[in-house]
């Protein structure tokens, strides 16, 4: 409790030094001066914007419908840089508070053949002076004329890889192929770029704690002078989860002849893989085989030879084979 006290009476203390300083007649005067000077300087402010100012503003162009086969022989204006007399109030709008629509040009307007996309210099001004205030005069813009010469470009297609890395979480592994769609692309430009063009590549793109199979649409590298079309695709990455399972493959000879008997120990092999769950019972022996040549045992003198997997499913992944070698006896019958 004596802490408390000492508390209270320190925020009294300080409380009654705060209203002795307000109560000096210096303190008075000084805020008195500050009063007058913001009142001023809102004054001045207030005359400042009525008086006329000249600023530039910019206006972006947008050329629409552009055919993925045509490109720009040097990159076409992208704003209107335009000048304008207003008050200054007005003109404080446009800077801050105002956005303007672009100037646009309409390939499908445009005359076939022509080489050029233009926009006149009336329609430009007309562009710009409905988007002003009637008080607002337009002084002058550039540039007043737009000409943006094109020529055609070459056609190929080619096709699309999934450019990136896929983690997933444990126990779940990629099932099988990635689908893009559309596999294959357009490109278009000129002969000597296409001629490096082999391929569209996505743009990077990394899976983290994949857990389930994830379709997502990724936009394509872009490459200098060269326009795809689409510029994106939908890719498909099958996730699932993984389980083992183990089978017993028989050990068999191709072409044993008929006054050959042969004897292998073991006489099968077991095989462990791992599969996705949802295929666990479409798996069977039948799926694998263990197979090898008569030739191979001919030419072997050790009684030893190893073995491996001459067929297995191509959606089964980290196969292990035991025992991988085996010890035969090749037996030659007596012919009657």
């Amino acid at each position: 409790m004596p802490q408390l006290d000492n508390i209270n009476q320190s925020f009294k203390s300080a409380r009654m030094k705060i209203n002795a300083f307000l109560r000096r007649q210096r303190w008075k005067e000084a805020l008195i001066f500050f009063f007058f000077v913001l009142l001023s300087l809102g004054f001045w402010l207030l005359q400042s914007l009525q008086q006329e100012y000249e600023i530039e503003i910019n206006i972006p162009v947008r050329y629409k419908n552009i055919p993925p086969d045509i490109s720009f022989t040097e990159t076409p204006p992208q704003v209107v840089i335009a000048k304008v007399k207003d008050k200054g109030s007005v003109l404080l709008n446009y800077s801050f508070g105002r956005s303007f629509a672009p100037i646009e040009t309409n390939m499908k307007n445009q005359a076939e053949k022509s080489g050029s996309i233009s926009i006149s210099k009336k329609a430009i001004e007309n562009d710009i002076q409905k988007q002003l205030l009637a008080t607002t005069s337009l002084v002058t813009f550039e540039p007043q004329h737009i000409e943006a010469a094109y020529s055609k470009r070459i056609k190929k297609e080619i096709p699309v890889v999934f450019n990136g890395t896929i983690q997933t979480n444990p126990g779940f592994h990629v099932s099988g192929n990635i689908t893009i769609s559309p596999m294959n692309i357009s490109v278009y430009a000129s002969d000597v770029v296409l001629d490096t063009l082999n391929q569209a590549k996505t743009v990077f793109t990394e899976i983290k704690k994949g857990n389930k199979t994830i379709t997502k649409t990724i936009q394509l590298q872009k490459v200098s002078e060269a326009t795809y079309d689409p510029t994106s695709v939908t890719i498909t990455i099958p996730i699932e989860e993984f389980t083992e399972k183990t089978l017993e493959i028989p050990v068999l000879c191709t072409d044993l002849p008929p006054h050959y008997t042969l004897r292998t120990f073991p006489s099968v092999a077991k095989v462990t893989c791992s599969i996705p769950l949802s295929r666990f019972k479409d798996l069977s022996e039948d799926a694998f085989e263990i197979r090898f040549s008569f030739k191979d045992l001919e030419q072997n003198v050790s009684g030893s030879l190893p073995i491996q997997l001459t067929k297995k499913p191509d959606w089964v992944n980290s196969v292990a084979l035991v025992p991988d070698k085996i010890e035969f006896i090749l037996e030659q019958n007596n012919l009657q």
